[in-house]
């Protein structure tokens, strides 16, 4: 499923209950820290760890190995973005900054670390900041130029299905992002893709 294409210009996540399962502003109590070089968890200062689900490190690695076939200019892979309404943004991006994504356990390709990488250097777009997920996609696509209908958007909320409107395809995270949601959301966007060619 994952090799197969076409694949969207970018994928967009949600960060809280969709990548890790907390909400960072009510859950965490910052300073955030990290016990040497540990994978796929750091601490809040009452050692409260904070982690992405099994799945996530494998499928931003898989999207990192994708490529745009029909991209003319510029670098041709996919962009990942994360888009949170959080009302901690200086926090969840201080948890971007220290989670080690540990290497892929079956993904490999260009562009596929052998090595932990920090998880903020998955995301080449950040929204994250209270308010309406339609300001979020409005912003990236302002920067990007990437059409909305080339974006797929997974978020935990239904109330963020709302960027349809714009014509991004949302998919709905109903207990944490996984390898299935996700194939089945990369499986919706091409569907509704070949419908409006």
């Amino acid at each position: 499923m994952a090799t197969e294409g076409p694949f969207p210009k970018l994928v967009a996540f949600d960060l809280d209950y969709t990548l890790w399962d907390l909400w960072i502003d009510t859950h965490v109590d910052g300073p955030l820290h990290r016990n040497g070089e540990t994978v796929n968890q750091v601490l809040d200062r009452n050692n409260q760890p904070i982690r992405f689900y099994r799945d996530v490190p494998d499928i931003l690695h898989t999207i990192r190995a994708w490529r745009i076939e029909d991209r003319e200019e510029g670098d041709n892979k996919v962009v990942i973005a994360a888009c949170s309404r959080t009302s901690a943004p200086a926090l969840a991006r201080q948890c971007l900054n220290l989670l080690l994504v540990p290497p892929p356990s079956h993904v490999s390709g260009e562009g596929v670390e052998s090595k932990p990488v920090v998880a903020a250097k998955f995301f080449d777009e950040m929204e994250i900041y209270p308010g309406s997920k339609l300001t979020h996609f409005k912003k990236i696509h302002q920067r990007t130029g990437i059409p909305y209908e080339e974006m797929l958007f997974f978020d935990d909320e239904r109330r963020n299905g709302e960027v349809e409107k714009l014509g991004v395809t949302f998919i709905h995270v109903p207990i944490g992002l996984n390898r299935k949601v996700f194939d089945d959301g990369v499986k919706h966007w091409r569907k509704k893709r070949s419908e409006t060619a």
